[in-house]
C-alpha cells in the first residue's frame, strides 16, 4: 500500500493523538494529490518545474471557463488515481474573485467514484 504524508492544500498536516505525521491512502490520498496539483503554480517545485496547473492565477480575473476546464482534464491525466474510463468530469461555475470546481472521477487504484468539490478564492 502507498501512502503519502496527509496534507490538504492551504492546511496543516495531519498528525495522529501523539503527535506523530500522519498517513494517507486510498481515496483521500487521490484527492490531496488531485488537490495539490492543481493549486499548485508551476515553478513552484524547483525539481518538477512543470508541476502543477497553478489555478490561484484565476482569482479576481473574468474566468474563461473552457480554458479551465481544459487545464484541469490536462493536469488530471498526469495523476495515477485519476481513471480515465469514464473519463474525468469538471464542473465550473464563476463565483465572487474566483470560480467553484467540482470534479467527478473514477479513482483508478480503489475502482470507485469519486467527487472533489473546491472553491479557488485565495
Amino acid at each position: 500500500m502507498t501512502a503519502d504524508i496527509d496534507h490538504w492544500f492551504g492546511q496543516d498536516t495531519g498528525t495522529s493523538v501523539t503527535g506523530d505525521l500522519q498517513p494517507v491512502t486510498g481515496v483521500d490520498r487521490g484527492r490531496q494529490r488531485i488537490l495539490r496539483r492543481l493549486m499548485t503554480v508551476p515553478g513552484t517545485y524547483i525539481t518538477h518545474p512543470d508541476y502543477g496547473a497553478g489555478l490561484p492565477r484565476y482569482i479576481g480575473a473574468v474566468p474563461d471557463v473552457p480554458e479551465i476546464r481544459a487545464l484541469i482534464l490536462e493536469q488530471m491525466e498526469l495523476e495515477a488515481a485519476v481513471g480515465q474510463d469514464p473519463a474525468p468530469q469538471v464542473a465550473i461555475q464563476p463565483i465572487q474573485d474566483g470560480v467553484a470546481v467540482t470534479l467527478r472521477y473514477l479513482d483508478a487504484p480503489e475502482q470507485v467514484p469519486v467527487v472533489l468539490a473546491f472553491d479557488v478564492t485565495r
